[in-house]
């Protein structure tokens, strides 16, 4: 893609602050074509919502606490860091008197896709959902939730912690041809922060800012990578969106910045 980037429509702060369900970012007030991103937030003074999904594919990220849920008729539970992928078309109920944080990430398809339900600790035991990349200064852990692992159309979702003072998304990749892309930045409270760039030329760059836990930074298109400060990682989750659907929908393949080619993405483990 080549189209210019709007800076005013790419930064997204403090999206995690409001009880109940929130949709924060979607292709009406950014530059997204496919993704949607939200926030479901629930404890005793909000126990509970119920929303559609109509033409969206759906996955919602359980981020902390718990929560059970009624998926047309199908009820499920969600623990730490479980993900459930949600066909288009359903009807969802998500209850938790206790408390629960939840991501929401969702894009049109015209398929029809199963429900399911994947479990955090199925993902820690497969090495091609849950791996190490990068070398010094660049260590981060990464988990694919919403991946090879899920039927789906579009979306593609997992979330990435680094080591204080590290890089991630390093080398600088790129993947606008197949995804479009959206971290959002969780458990850094403060004084943590981090600093996100997104540019097509490094000279320019279209943004370049401090980053903190709740906000979202969109990546439509261009190099993305992003350090955290010493002393403090950066933790986010990474929503995707292909852009045809189903033959788009892959992790990992990528283009690297040209002067940071040596060595590979370091996503190489994701595509086995």
């Amino acid at each position: 893609m080549t189209t210019s980037l709007d800076t005013s429509r790419l930064h997204f702060k403090n999206t995690a602050s409001t009880p109940g369900r929130t949709c924060s970012v979607s292709p009406d007030n950014s530059q997204l074509t496919h993704l949607h991103y939200g926030r479901i937030r629930l404890g005793p003074d909000q126990p509970e919502v119920r929303f559609e999904t109509h033409g969206r594919e759906t996955a919602l990220i359980c981020l902390s606490g718990s929560c059970s849920l009624m998926v047309s008729g199908t009820r499920e539970t969600l623990a730490q860091y479980d993900s459930i992928y949600i066909p288009r078309g359903s009807l969802v109920e998500v209850q938790s008197p206790t408390g629960v944080d939840l991501v929401e990430c969702s894009s049109l398809v015209e398929g029809d896709y199963p429900l399911q339900v994947v479990r955090y600790p199925d993902v820690v035991r497969d090495p091609s959902l849950h791996f190490t990349a990068g070398g010094e200064a660049t260590t981060r852990e990464l988990n694919i939730l919403i991946g090879k692992n899920v039927k789906a159309g579009r979306i593609v979702a997992g979330f990435t912690r680094s080591m204080p003072g590290h890089w991630t998304s390093w080398p600088p990749h790129e993947h606008a041809a197949l995804l479009e892309e959206m971290y959002v930045y969780f458990d850094m409270p403060a004084p943590a922060f981090g600093v996100q760039f997104v540019y097509d030329d490094a000279e320019t760059p279209e943004f370049a800012g401090i980053v903190r836990d709740g906000d979202a930074v969109v990546m439509p298109q261009g190099f993305h990578p992003n350090v955290s400060i010493p002393g403090h990682p950066i933790h986010f989750v990474w929503l995707m969106a292909a852009r045809r659907e189903v033959e788009d929908r892959v992790f990992g393949v990528v283009n690297v910045q040209p002067d940071f080619r040596q060595g590979g993405s370091g996503l190489e483990a994701g595509r086995r």
